[in-house]
C-alpha cells in the first residue's frame, strides 16, 4: 500500500520525530492543582503540543515524585490545601531545585502577582487560562538558562 503525505502532514511528522523516525524527547510539564477537572483540561490542552505531562493533586504528591526526575516546567495552582503554589515554589527554591514555575489562580488577589514573580515565578496567569498566554509562558520557561 502506498502512502501519500501532504506537506502539513510531513511537517507534523517532522516536528514529532527526528531524522531516524524516532520520537523526539518532548518537554516535560508537571501540573499541580487540587481540581481534577483543571488537571484533565490542562493535560489535554498541553498534549496537543506533544508535551510529556504528569499531573498531581497536591504539592506534597509532586514533591514526593521529584526523585523520579525534574520536569522542564511546573504549572501550579496558587490556592491549594496543604501547600499553596507559592509555598511549593519557595520550597523548591530552598531545596535548590530550579524548576521554572508558572502560577495559575482562579482568585487573583491584589499584590499576589508581584509576590509570586518576586519569588521567581516565570508567569502568573488567571483562570480560565488563555491557551496563547499559557503556551507563551511555557515557551519562556523552557528557554530560561535554568529551564
Amino acid at each position: 500500500m502506498l502512502y501519500y503525505w501532504t506537506m502539513a502532514q510531513l511537517d507534523a511528522r517532522h516536528n514529532k520525530f527526528n531524522i531516524n523516525g524516532m520520537a523526539k524527547n518532548p518537554r516535560s510539564i508537571a501540573i499541580v492543582d487540587d481540581d481534577p477537572s483543571v488537571l484533565k483540561a490542562l493535560a489535554r490542552l498541553l498534549g496537543t503540543r506533544s508535551f510529556a505531562i504528569k499531573t498531581y493533586l497536591s504539592a506534597p504528591q509532586f514533591l514526593a515524585s521529584l526523585p523520579e526526575g525534574l520536569p522542564d516546567c511546573l504549572i501550579a495552582d496558587l490556592q491549594m490545601p496543604e501547600m499553596t503554589g507559592m509555598e511549593l515554589q519557595l520550597n523548591l527554591a530552598r531545596r535548590g531545585v530550579p524548576i521554572p514555575t508558572i502560577i495559575i489562580t482562579a482568585h487573583d488577589e491584589a499584590g499576589m502577582r508581584e509576590r509570586c514573580k518576586s519569588a521567581g515565578a516565570v508567569a502568573y496567569l488567571s483562570k480560565p487560562v488563555s491557551d496563547t498566554a499559557l503556551f507563551a509562558a511555557i515557551e519562556s520557561a523552557v528557554k530560561r538558562p535554568d529551564g
